[in-house]
């Protein structure tokens, strides 16, 4: 059964860093529209979980496109926008499409010049005349449509893509604390297909993506996989001490590869500059703390029938589960921040099976234990030195 149990999470380790490693190597090339709509290019927007399609023939100017913004409540507006001025500036300038959820109906989509920062998206028309513009709405995923008509010297776009919340009939601003909302925006190549973050380079992204690898592997993965080896192949005579060094290789791995992940994330918040996450720095920074702590009590660990080894199982158990608990908190904190909804089904279903695992060994954990005390229990006919007939031999 332990055996068992070891393989199942040698074997959920592979599949989510397979899930993870392939979610952020996925494209858009899979995606297919209804009516046989077809679309030469596409790409994966590297935030807001959104992607964009397009036809683009320079000869003639004509853009045909369709945003695809995945995760939209009925109560969240989207859009998408190029920047005929600048990349930096982002809103200010931007010529927008917008859409709207409808109750019981198609979604509201209409064009809005946007004109500075504070701007309730009003209805108006752009510099770029727009056709064939529609929305729909279905399972949660915003589309919208349309034909732009550019100048045929065009090659490359500035492109802002946004979300935000609706109450009623207005349409309230996108957040300016969320770096997702702040780093959407791109310049794009229509012709070679290829894009440049305009809210920090692709390199910072990659670090966000690896932060967040290095960090639910190490600390939502490792250790709580590390403390499940403790908590129930110690019990078995027969995994004694392989048990104690598969824990220690495990915890001292996930401190390890932990320490490296929170190293990216010291350097992304010396990165961004006015962008803070204090409830997602707070708990990595006391992870940190806690998960040296643990380091330290292998260093101090007393032999097992010393006087103070009580006193250290306690310590070394609260911090581990404080730890563990801590990790899971804010590797979710970590999937909001970097809107990787995919990243946070295959965790949720990676922390299911760990725990499913985990029942499944204190059950059968209890069932041995107590078939060990029973058999211990029981003394054999005659095993109290009296001889087979409970009378003993007189020794003359």
């Amino acid at each position: 059964m332990a055996g068992a149990g070891i393989t199942r999470l040698v074997v959920l380790l592979s599949v989510f860093s397979t899930l993870f490693l392939s979610s952020s190597a996925q494209t858009c090339n899979s995606y297919s529209f209804s009516g046989n709509q077809a679309f030469t290019n596409c790409m994966d927007l590297p935030v807001l979980s959104s992607f964009l399609h397009w036809n683009y023939v320079q000869s003639t100017g004509k853009l045909q496109m369709a945003y695809r913004h995945t995760a939209v409540s009925s109560n969240t507006w989207v859009s998408w926008a190029i920047n005929p001025n600048s990349l930096s500036s982002a809103m200010p300038g931007a010529q927008a499409l917008v859409a709207v959820p409808q109750s019981g109906g198609a979604p509201k989509v209409y064009t809005s010049p946007i004109q500075g920062y504070q701007t309730s998206l009003a209805e108006g028309n752009l510099s770029y005349e727009v056709t064939g513009l529609t929305a729909s709405y279905q399972n949660n995923e915003m589309i919208i449509f349309a034909t732009w008509s550019l100048p045929t010297t065009t090659t490359k776009i500035n492109q802002v893509w946004q979300a935000g919340p609706v109450s009623g009939t207005t349409l309230g601003a996108h957040s300016t604390t969320n770096s997702a909302n702040l780093n959407s925006k791109s310049a794009l190549d229509l012709v070679s297909g290829q894009s440049q973050s305009g809210g920090g380079s692709s390199s910072n992204l990659r670090k966000r993506n690896v932060h967040g690898v290095l960090n639910a592997v190490s600390w939502g993965i490792l250790m709580p996989t590390g403390a499940i080896i403790a908590r129930y192949l110690k019990v078995f005579k027969s995994a004694d001490p392989a048990w104690f060094y598969l824990h220690v290789t495990c915890q001292t791995s996930a401190y390890i590869v932990g320490v490296a992940g929170w190293g990216t994330g010291l350097k992304l918040g010396s990165d961004s500059v006015g962008i803070t996450r204090n409830p997602h720095r707070n708990i990595g920074i006391a992870l940190f703390c806690l998960g040296t702590l643990q380091v330290f009590a292998l260093l101090l660990r007393p032999k097992k029938d010393h006087k103070f080894r009580l006193y250290w199982n306690i310590y070394h158990h609260s911090i581990g589960y404080a730890v563990i608990i801590l990790s899971i908190i804010n590797i979710y904190e970590g999937f909001e921040i970097l809107q990787k909804d995919d990243w946070k089904k295959a965790y949720t279903g990676v922390i299911i099976a760990l725990g499913a695992i985990a029942i499944s060994l204190e059950a059968y954990t209890w069932y041995y234990v107590l078939k060990i005390k029973r058999s211990e229990n029981k003394v054999p006919y005659g095993a109290n030195g009296n001889g087979a007939n409970g009378y003993g031999s007189s020794a003359v």
